[in-house]
């Protein structure tokens, strides 16, 4: 028995009537009723109210005890009274007599209360993360966190893999994220990167000879914050595996995240079995890569309408015949919307810098017509190819948007969101994951014209590749992949190329020549060059899983110690200046910007 505790605060019942028992922990509420002082004495597992009256010696240096003080209280349980009892915890049908106390650990003037779930600014929070962290419902999370992790790493134990490390110092990578940099002492001018992922390692590590591998990842990126994405550094599932495909990566992913959201959420899942969507799918569909399914409201491309002699909306007709695209978006049974609803929408679009969301309703009275700004433009033969475009009905509308492909995805992908959530049409209390496939090999950077990996560039291209198909860059997708969850990316992950030649080729096609390929993945192109099997994986972030199933919009409210907007620890105080002496090591000057 420790000297601190019989009992921590959540153990005692009424099966321990009239013991002596002793607890330890932070007082969390005071209530002073004149001759009776209530404490809440709160640990990591739960509350006990603890109760003195005025007659014993230690009450009035209780009265005065600052609240989050730690304090070891010796007492007797005792029956709490029927209309006392208090059914929100489960000590709740018992308090403790306090007999004596003593004072563990002082604490000065709260600059936040803990008890409270009240907001406060970011700055604060940070400043004093130990105190934020003993509110309950942070608290809660990261014992979430903690339960997660280890169910997910004993799954996979169960499915077959193997945990391993990997460096956390190794050599900078071109592609991706900015990589944070570490001086060497030793070799001077040079310098070590954190890694953005094991990418390199993983893959190295199938070249060796083992099977399936896995590793809870720390990872590391110099890039913004986000709600769903930490600067600096973050945690993923990292996994792969040898003699595989796609679809076996996906039967691994797809069983461990199920039976994880299963476990740790009351919320259902969309589906057990994931959808596959093709990425060119889905950008039409949902404006996104990243598409939340519980949206039923779909994107449809009704361009081919702007060429008909029986429209006359001249604006879009001659954005059409310029090479602009028509977006719209359908929703069902929005006839009796007042026109507010459309008109806020409408102005909501350009807010966003677009120029607007033309709409109109499907009416019939004794033909089909529309109702709205723009509907007399339309002939009814022009109205019903829209109908069977869309699977419309009489009584749904019509949100459309002109413009350039890019832009027109982007403000579809904003307006179908925005649409759901005006009509209340998201359920809250459901998981909808899907695949995201077939993604092309590389992209046209429309600034620069310059051709790049759209993902991974140690992908695998789909099909056998001819000198024909090198020649349209554009049109060749990859074996790459990403898991999508409730519209947030859990995930990227690809069948690997583990063919050099092949490797050296499309390198070339991003501007590299096969010298640059040798120096910046040395270790890898010379790894590959001595019998490669194929293989795969993926590597889905555990903040964004556990932001899901804590039902959280922010990763900070998941992690234990986050940095803030602008990548600042604000309570250890980094990043910070280093002393001349330390910079002399490491043969580095820093200069400032006067």
């Amino acid at each position: 028995m420790s000297k601190y505790r019989t009992h921590n605060c959540n153990e005692l019942r009424k099966d321990d009537l009239d013991k002596k028992i002793s607890i330890s922990g932070w007082i969390n509420k005071k209530r002073d009723h004149g001759n009776l002082l209530f404490i809440d004495l709160r640990d990591n597992y739960g509350i006990t109210q603890c109760i003195i009256d005025k007659e014993n010696k230690n009450f009035l240096e209780l009265e005065k005890t600052q609240l989050e003080t730690v304090i070891k209280i010796n007492g007797k349980v005792v029956n709490r009274s029927n209309e006392t009892i208090n059914k929100d915890i489960q000590t709740g049908e018992i308090e403790v007599v306090i007999n004596e106390f003593e004072i563990l650990g002082t604490c000065k003037e709260l600059p936040m209360p803990v008890f409270s779930d009240q907001e406060y600014a970011e700055e604060i929070r940070l400043k004093y993360r130990f105190l934020d962290l003993r509110r309950k419902k942070i608290h809660e999370n990261i014992i979430l966190r903690s339960k997660v992790i280890s169910y997910i790493r004993n799954e996979m134990t169960k499915l077959g893999f193997l945990e391993f490390q990997t460096p956390i110092l190794t050599s900078s990578s071109p592609e991706g994220a900015r990589d944070f940099l570490v001086p060497s002492r030793l070799n001077p001018g040079k310098f070590y990167a954190l890694p953005q992922a094991p990418q390199q390692f993983k893959q190295l590590i199938m070249v060796s000879g083992f099977d399936k591998y896995f590793q809870i990842a720390p990872c590391f990126r110099d890039e913004d914050a986000r709600a769903d994405r930490s600067p600096g550094e973050f945690y993923q599932l990292d996994l792969e595996m040898s003699f595989v495909e796609q679809e076996d990566v996906f039967n691994v992913v797809e069983t461990l995240l199920v039976n994880t959201f299963k476990k740790f959420s009351n919320k259902k899942l969309m589906y057990n079995k994931f959808p596959k969507i093709s990425y060119k799918e889905s950008m039409l569909k949902y404006g996104s890569d990243k598409p939340d399914l519980r949206n039923p409201l779909i994107i449809s491309d009704i361009t081919e309408i702007f060429t008909r002699e029986d429209v006359s909306f001249e604006i879009f007709k001659k954005l059409v015949k310029g090479g602009s695209k028509v977006r719209c978006i359908s929703t069902k049974d929005t006839k009796g919307k007042p026109r507010s609803f459309f008109d806020n929408i409408d102005k909501w679009a350009k807010e966003q810098g677009a120029s607007g969301l033309a709409y109109f309703t499907f009416e019939k009275d004794n033909e089909l017509s529309a109702k709205g700004p723009i509907g007399k433009f339309f002939s009814k033969e022009a109205l019903t190819e829209i109908m069977k475009k869309t699977n419309s009905e009489v009584g749904d509308s019509i949100f459309m948007a002109c413009g350039k492909q890019s832009d027109l995805e982007k403000i579809t992908a904003l307006a179908r969101d925005k649409i759901a959530r005006d009509l209340d049409l998201i359920d809250e209390d459901i998981f909808a994951f899907c695949w995201i496939v077939d993604y092309p090999m590389f992209e046209k950077d429309e600034t620069t014209n310059k051709i790049e990996f759209s993902h991974n560039p140690f992908s695998m291209p789909q099909g056998n590749l001819s000198e024909k198909d090198f020649e349209q860059p554009l049109d060749i997708l990859a074996y790459q992949y990403d898991i999508v969850c409730n519209g947030i990316e859990l995930s990227s992950g690809a069948i690997r190329n583990h063919k050099p030649e092949l490797m050296y080729r499309l390198f070339s096609i991003a501007g590299y020549n096969k010298e640059q390929v040798d120096e910046k993945f040395s270790g890898m192109i010379n790894a590959l060059s001595y019998g490669a099997p194929p293989h795969g994986g993926i590597a889905p972030g555990i903040d964004r899983i556990v932001m899901l199933l804590a039902n959280e919009k922010n990763i900070r409210e998941v992690t234990m110690f986050p940095m803030n907007q602008n990548a600042q620890d604000l309570m250890m105080k980094a990043p910070s200046e280093v002393s001349k002496e330390q910079l002399k090591e490491l043969n580095l000057v820093v200069k400032t910007n006067k």
